[in-house]
């Protein structure tokens, strides 16, 4: 048995020591190298996981900003949208206001020629009734003019009752003392073609019922004499 005091002893636990010493230097250096890589690491993944979070931050704020400038955008085309349709809801109106005129005025035009028909018609009819009055007149003038000394003038008078052209009717030969003495009744003709009493001289009382008959008869001759024979009777009365 070998002896604690045995200097190969020694040597031997001197050795083991050395040994266990430098395998636990060798086992805490590679601890403190796993460490050291470990924390290389962890220091790289903070670092990657920082720039990735700031990456995503900063593509979130891109992100945010895009769809605030598309909210914008998109509120400027409702807008823009909003006036377009309000514009063209006045366009509308404008041509619907327009098509409402333009039907007005074909009316309008429609009723003016009609309008101008019934004046045509009216101004016809007037020409005849002037032209068949004209003839009464043409063949009272040769009963009563050339044989009972009738005169007939045309005049114009505008402060009477009937303005424009006027027909005095000058009746001689009525006196028996005076054969030259004038008995004047002045007519006139109104817008509807009918005759109209402007005035006689001397009065005669009688004259309204007279030119009433007239007016329903239109006959001229036959009321020329019955004035004539009022004028006598009164001339002789």
């Amino acid at each position: 048995m070998t002896s604690i005091t045995d200097p190969s002893m020694k040597d031997r636990f001197t050795c083991s020591l050395e040994e266990i010493h430098n395998n636990h230097l060798k086992s805490y250096a590679e601890i403190i190298d796993t460490i050291s890589e470990l924390s290389h690491n962890h220091r790289q993944f903070v670092k990657s996981a920082v720039d990735t979070c700031l990456k995503k931050c900063k593509d979130d704020k891109k992100l945010f900003e895009t769809i605030q400038e598309f909210k914008t955008d998109l509120e400027k085309k409702k807008m823009s949208l909003k006036e377009k349709r309000r514009a063209i809801s006045e366009v509308m109106s404008e041509v619907q206001e327009k098509e409402m005129q333009k039907e007005d005025i074909i009316l309008k035009i429609q009723r003016d020629k009609e309008d101008q028909m019934k004046r045509k018609d009216l101004i016809e009819s007037q020409n005849r009734a002037n032209k068949d009055r004209l003839r009464n007149l043409q063949k009272a003038r040769l009963v009563f003019q050339d044989h009972l000394g009738l005169e007939i003038r045309t005049i114009i008078d505008k402060t009477q009752m009937v303005k424009g052209e006027k027909l005095q009717f000058i009746f001689r030969n009525i006196s028996l003392s005076d054969h030259d003495s004038t008995y004047v009744i002045t007519m006139g003709i109104k817008e509807n073609g009918s005759y109209q009493i402007v005035s006689s001289d001397p009065a005669l009382e009688c004259l309204p019922v007279l030119e009433s008959r007239l007016q329903e008869t239109n006959n001229l001759p036959a009321f020329l004499a019955n004035v004539r024979k009022e004028f006598i009777s009164k001339a002789r009365s």
